[in-house]
């Protein structure tokens, strides 16, 4: 397999909602491992937290999150955002309906002075996403 690079985001809590939102955006195969699939050595109140999850999709598209492990501080911030771009303007619209939908939208998605369309929005779990489509060749 060669290298990949991905984003992995972790959750406070609804790191299962979240990715089943996302599957409900991009499609794919989605899996999810709790804490409490590992039986004995789950963390009192984690049973049913994700302890790791990854949403494969057919446009090759990987997205991995978490819950928060136990002991580890959770600091969101603004210093990162998903990125999709492609030439395919319907399908590439389709995520920014669905990623916008009940969000935040701080770039609508429209043409830009270098020639794409470009817009960013924060979905309703909080995470960033910049969406581009290029011009079609031909």
């Amino acid at each position: 397999m060669a290298s990949r690079l991905n984003p992995y985001i972790s959750f406070t809590g609804d790191a299962k909602q979240a990715m089943e939102f996302y599957k409900g955006v991009f499609g794919g195969n989605l899996s999810v491992h709790t804490y409490g699939d590992f039986g004995s050595e789950a963390p009192p109140g984690y049973a049913d937290k994700v302890m790791h999850s990854m949403l494969e999709t057919d446009n090759g598209f990987t997205l991995m999150c978490s819950d928060n492990p136990p002991g580890m501080e959770y600091k969101p911030g603004n210093n990162f955002a998903v990125s999709v771009s492609g030439n395919d303007a319907d399908e590439l619209r389709g995520y920014w309906d669905k990623l916008s939908a009940g969000g935040n939208v701080s770039v609508p998605l429209e043409k830009q002075m270098w020639g794409d369309v470009f817009g960013m929005c924060t979905d309703k779990y909080g995470v960033a996403w910049m969406i581009n489509i290029t011009p079609a060749e031909g």
